[in-house]
């Protein structure tokens, strides 16, 4: 009776060791798996000439944007089914965050640091 108990908890145990393990095992695949995929489009748009400055939604399913393409801007409507040339600018008529370098995408840890952060209080 207490040797099958025992056996028991121990099969128990051993299944949520290795569910704990596959579910590490997928996290860090698909962690790697989204890095390969962000840098490989990263180095495809940085190769490119073509550029999205700002988006603005108008509504639902349309928006304007401005594009630099070559050494042009460009002010495009997107709706659902076409793409509209607004009119094109100058250099000088784009205007961004003065004194404020690009903000970086945070990283993953930086996030989860300022999770563990909220939950320690």
């Amino acid at each position: 009776m207490i040797l099958a108990e025992l056996s028991d908890r121990a099969e128990s145990f051993t299944q949520f060791l290795t569910v704990i393990l596959v579910f590490v095992l997928v996290l860090a695949l698909t962690y790697f798996t989204t890095r390969f995929v962000g840098n490989y489009q990263k180095a495809r748009s940085v190769a490119g000439n073509f550029e999205v400055i700002e988006t603005y939604r108008i509504t639902n399913g349309k928006y304007l944007q401005i594009v630099k393409i070559g050494e042009k801007y460009v002010v495009i409507g997107i709706g659902k089914d076409n793409i509209t040339t607004i009119c094109e600018l100058e250099a000088g008529d784009i205007k961004t965050a003065a004194g404020q370098p690009d903000k970086a995408p945070e990283v993953f840890r930086s996030v989860l640091e300022k999770a563990r952060q909220r939950l320690s209080k």
